[in-house]
């Protein structure tokens, strides 16, 4: 990865910065290349998503990841995005599915605003956010 020009953000370093300093990490790294981002569900701590293969004791928590996303999002030019590893069948409650359709969910909407604010509830969900 480092051969290739990328960077490897571990979770003690995403401990120890607040998710707009880590989105503004990211936007200096790639610019304004054009980007795809593909979310691992098992970045998350096993009590926000139970429903993966691969559960990660120690891992982020949804409230981070949606706030890391309502920086990152805005500023890069994304051509795409998908969310990994939902585990349906470990899903109990369906906390592993609510998470990711989430995180589209703030993917489609910020695309969404970039076209018509009209159109987008992101502000909204930026005001649901910022009240947290």
């Amino acid at each position: 990865l480092h051969q290739q020009g990328g960077r490897t953000i571990s979770a003690w370093d995403v401990m120890n910065a607040p998710p707009r300093v880590l989105a503004d990490v990211v936007k200096t790294k790639v610019g304004f290349t054009p980007c795809y981002l593909s979310l691992d569900i098992d970045c998350l701590d096993p009590s926000c998503a139970p429903g993966t293969g691969t559960p990660e004791i120690g891992g982020l928590s949804s409230l981070f990841v949606m706030e890391f996303l309502k920086h990152l999002l805005p500023r890069i030019q994304w051509i795409g995005m998908d969310c990994v590893e939902v585990a349906p069948s470990y899903d109990s409650g369906g906390v592993t599915a609510l998470a990711a359709a989430t995180f589209v969910w703030c993917y489609v909407n910020a695309m969404a605003s970039r076209m018509s604010p009209l159109r987008s509830n992101m502000g909204v969900w930026r005001r649901a956010v910022d009240r947290l």
